[in-house]
């Protein structure tokens, strides 16, 4: 980065010393802004490659090896800069000492990155043509504003003569230096555009198989095994494909979700491959949701950090009911809506027709309150697959007169995934919002009650974030640093919903299970977190909301749904307390 800069101002700023390079410039005008032009884009291609070449990337590499003589050799000819010269020696000679380093492979990549190396390399072109513009202050022909700056910046990048004249030969330098800079925004876009796409990984369906396979043999250890079947993650299984890694490449980060899939004592050889997946291509690894059992080995094979992120909320099926004092709120709002003419249904997945999957899938995609799916961690993404026959499907319906909906009188909906042979893990909630309020408490409880008859045993609901804080901080007792650890996320909650996510979880009376995420080095959390937040789809490359609606035409008695912007599970399980 530093020899980037370098070379940058080597190539914008005006000589300051006179040589017999100088004085050939002199008789070849187009000699020192060449070398101008040269000196600024090979500065810019460097900045460009400094994350590459922090992360290791083969690639970057040799770009770099080509690119450091030629901005050392552009520094010579039109600064005569001996120290530019010696600084780019010795980086480009530490560089071929520890080329063997340089193994990381390419990430995968996509069309938007031409599109964010467009409007980046635009603006940073702009900024840098308006200070090259404005360092030759004692050659300036007349006394130009702003707008002819801009102006002749703008006509300079596209190779056009702007309105801005400078005595002698400065106005070469100028032209040719815009000039590059305009030509190096389309080369690198041209490029990104057009070469070959390197997608991310995609289960396959031998994967998929193998998986269903580990699954039905280990399924039962962890609620979130099934969420492994989501087809847009990649896998790693162990040498004895008895255990398996799911995870998605986000932004530079290797991201797995909950526990390694399959027997663990095979665990540790999964993970092995996973790590050394990320070594080879120079990803971050981490894993997010994963239990205290999987922290443990995870932390104990690779030697990652391991920090509790939250609680997910257990119902054990034996041990619910509505009646007694505590369950007083949740059963006086399930009886008002019984009586008020809603019915429920909790089926497995398998007996419903096709006719009523489509009508749940059409509800479902029109009640999610954002343009883009939500979900990776602790979302399936589908409903009604073939496959996904053992899943589970519970509706809320009511008859009314005059009803218009397309869903008929369908007004509700929570899917769960199998977790094992007796338990489920909720997956998705969607309702009208035009129905009563508590959809969610009406059939949550409708499916903890019909659990039995399915020959389940326990029920995983939503993850709550940072519960344990929540629930310490309001206590009799608690200090100064938890208190205010816990009025910072009641404050938070106005927009991600954390407190309320927790209260509704804790109706149900719930036993509470940690979740971990695991990490590197602390300095990794920031991009860690950022990269679940792209995964869990809060961060997306979507058209504003504006431009989408006119796209999507507006579902009939609905409005936008409440999204839990907290990580993992509530991202698929839009919960709304009521």
């Amino acid at each position: 980065m530093i020899v980037g800069l370098l070379d940058i101002a080597a190539g914008v700023f005006p000589r300051f010393r006179h040589s017999r390079i100088h004085a050939v410039a002199e008789v070849l005008p187009v000699f020192g802004p060449f070398a101008a032009a040269l000196a600024i884009s090979a500065g810019v291609l460097l900045l460009l490659l400094a994350h590459g070449l922090k992360r290791r990337k083969r690639r970057a590499w040799r770009a770099a090896m080509v690119l450091l003589p030629a901005g050392a050799a552009a520094q010579f000819l039109y600064r005569h800069s001996i120290p530019g010269v010696v600084i780019a020696a010795v980086l480009f000679a530490l560089l071929l000492r520890h080329q063997g380093e340089f193994k990381a492979l390419p990430d995968p990549r996509s069309r938007w990155k031409a599109l964010a190396n467009f409007v980046l390399m635009s603006a940073g072109s702009i900024g840098l043509g308006l200070l090259i513009v404005n360092v030759h202050p004692n050659k300036v022909v007349g006394n130009p504003g702003l707008y002819e700056q801009i102006t002749h910046v703008v006509y300079g990048l596209f190779g056009f003569e702007g309105p801005v004249d400078y005595a002698g030969q400065v106005s070469w330098t100028v032209g040719y230096s815009l000039g590059a800079l305009g030509m190096l925004t389309a080369l690198t876009t041209m490029y990104l555009a057009f070469r070959p796409e390197h997608p991310a990984a995609r289960l396959t369906a031998d994967d998929e198989g193998k998986l269903r396979e580990l699954l039905a043999k280990h399924g039962g250890r962890d609620s979130l095994g099934h969420f492994a079947l989501r087809r847009d993650k990649a896998v790693v299984f162990s040498p004895s494909g008895k255990a398996a890694v799911t995870y998605r490449v986000v932004s530079g980060v290797m991201l797995a979700s909950g526990d390694p899939i399959g027997d663990v004592e095979a665990w540790p050889g999964a993970i092995e491959r996973f790590m050394e997946e990320a070594k080879a291509h120079s990803w971050t690894p981490a894993v997010m949701g994963c239990s205290e059992t999987g922290g443990e080995v995870w932390t104990r094979e690779t030697g990652l950090d391991a920090l509790e992120l939250g609680d997910e909320a257990i119902v054990d099926v034996k041990d619910f009911s509505l009646s007694g004092r505590a369950m007083r709120n949740v059963r006086q709002m399930v009886k008002r809506i019984e009586r008020n003419g809603y019915t429920t249904k909790v089926r497995r997945v398998s007996e419903l027709t096709e006719a009523e999957l489509e009508q749940v899938r059409g509800a479902a995609e029109a009640w999610r309150g954002t343009d883009t799916e939500r979900g990776f961690s602790m979302a399936l993404g589908r409903v009604g697959d073939p496959g996904d026959g053992d899943c589970f499907i519970a509706t809320a319906h009511r008859i009314e007169e005059g009803d218009t909906s397309p869903f008929g009188d369908l007004k509700a909906v929570l899917h769960f995934v199998p977790w094992g042979t007796d338990g489920m893990s909720l997956e998705l909630m969607r309702r009208d919002r035009a129905a009563d309020p508590g959809m969610n408490e009406l059939l949550i409880v409708a499916s903890l009650e019909a659990a039995p008859g399915l020959k389940i045993e326990k029920v995983s609901l939503n993850f709550a974030m940072f519960r344990s804080a929540l629930a310490r901080g309001e206590k009799i007792g608690a200090g100064p640093v938890l208190r205010m650890w816990r009025g910072l996320l009641v404050f938070l909650s106005r927009w991600f919903q954390i407190e309320s996510l927790y209260k509704f979880n804790a109706k149900f009376r719930p036993r509470w299970e940690p979740r971990f995420v695991v990490f590197r080095t602390t300095r990794d959390l920031p991009r860690i977190g950022f990269a679940a937040m792209q995964a869990e789809g809060f961060v997306t490359l979507a058209l504003p909301r504006l431009f989408a609606s006119r796209r999507r035409p507006k579902p009939v008695r609905t409005c936008t749904h409440t999204h839990m912007a907290t990580v993992p599970k509530q991202t698929e399980r839009e919960v709304q307390a009521a």
